[in-house]
């Protein structure tokens, strides 16, 4: 059984479709903070299998006992956490708890129970402003943000984890900028509030629900003045981590692996993609940059490919076609 905490999540619920497919036997737990149960029946629309659902908090070590001591778990695909870099700056407080005290207590049963196979959901926040890019994963590491030094820190406690037992298998992927959704159209990025993120604020545009997208910062030294980004689609960010549950298997060790395309985009070049995809007008504002956000970032990606067997497939038009096919299906 894998457990899969976040699962119900935007890139959980993907991974969750993919494993299925892949015939693994998954466990759900979530808390439901930033996701929606109904993705379940979504799920089981795509696989024709309905996961096991425990909601609940990672932080809730009666919930994970009752898990573990339930059902035999060989690996964890580890999701869970809070994700935004803005909300971070304005509450560390909620961060450090939910994804550093949350990660530990997960860890502890895991280590209870003898399971020792993981695979971490981390970021490229982790190499903050760094100006040598692609971003290679030995690079030295300077958060700006502490959503970022979250993720840093837990990649630094399983680093120690494996350190002090070799028997540990642990992958830590560092995620680029995840956008577009499932084909079928019946899952993709739902937030339960406000979009932090950039491709559900923008087709929240297009489709009307919101004015106009905030463009933060046109002053980045870019090709036009905002950001950019190395934007992959969740569905090969979903297969990547088949990818890695597979090598957990296979080997004792640590690994640190980029998952991205090497290729960024700024948020104008998105804006216009989308727009593609849409045929609709994107209104934007250029707004001043936020606290914690990076000029430029992309992926080397060469150990995925190495290491995994994996890249990317998919580029930022059928990304944003996924995206407005979603928001068509779940327009809210």
């Amino acid at each position: 059984m894998i457990l899969v905490t976040g699962g119900l999540g935007y890139i959980g619920s993907h991974t969750l479709v993919e494993l299925i497919e892949a015939n693994e036997e998954v466990l759900v737990l979530d808390n439901l903070s930033n996701s929606k149960e109904d993705v379940l029946n979504r799920i089981e629309e795509i696989t024709k299998v309905k996961p096991i659902f425990y909601e609940g908090d990672i932080r809730d070590i009666k919930k994970l006992e009752e898990i573990f001591s339930t059902y035999t778990i060989k690996a964890v695909i580890h999701f869970a956490g809070l994700k935004a870099v803005g909300e971070s700056v304005i509450n560390p407080i909620d961060y450090y708890d939910s994804n550093v005290v949350g990660s530990l207590q997960l860890l502890k049963c895991m280590k209870k129970y003898q399971c020792k196979k993981i695979v971490f959901s981390s970021s490229a926040t982790v190499y903050g402003n760094n100006p040598n890019v692609p971003f290679v994963e030995d690079y030295s590491l300077s958060t700006t943000n502490p959503y970022g030094t979250t993720k840093r820190m837990i990649e630094e406690i399983l680093n120690d984890i494996y350190v002090s037992d070799k028997e540990w298998s642990i992958v830590i992927l560092r995620y680029f900028n995840p956008i577009g959704a499932h084909k079928s159209g019946l899952i993709g990025e739902d937030p339960n509030d406000v979009p932090n993120n950039l491709l559900p604020y923008v087709a929240k545009v297009a489709s009307g629900q919101l004015d106009y997208l905030s463009v933060f910062g046109n002053d980045y030294d870019t090709s036009d003045g905002t950001g950019v980004r190395d934007y992959i689609h969740v569905g090969d960010l979903a297969c990547g981590h088949l990818q890695a549950l597979k090598h957990i298997r296979k080997y004792d060790g640590y690994e640190i692996i980029n998952l991205g395309t090497g290729i960024g985009y700024s948020v104008l070049e998105i804006v216009n993609a989308f727009e593609r995809a849409s045929q609709r007008k994107i209104n934007y504002k250029i707004r001043p940059r936020r606290p914690g956000d990076v000029g430029t970032s992309y992926a080397c990606v060469d150990k995925a490919k190495k290491i995994l067997d994996w890249s990317a497939k998919y580029g930022i038009d059928r990304m944003c076609q996924d995206t407005w096919r979603f928001e068509n299906n779940y327009r809210k």
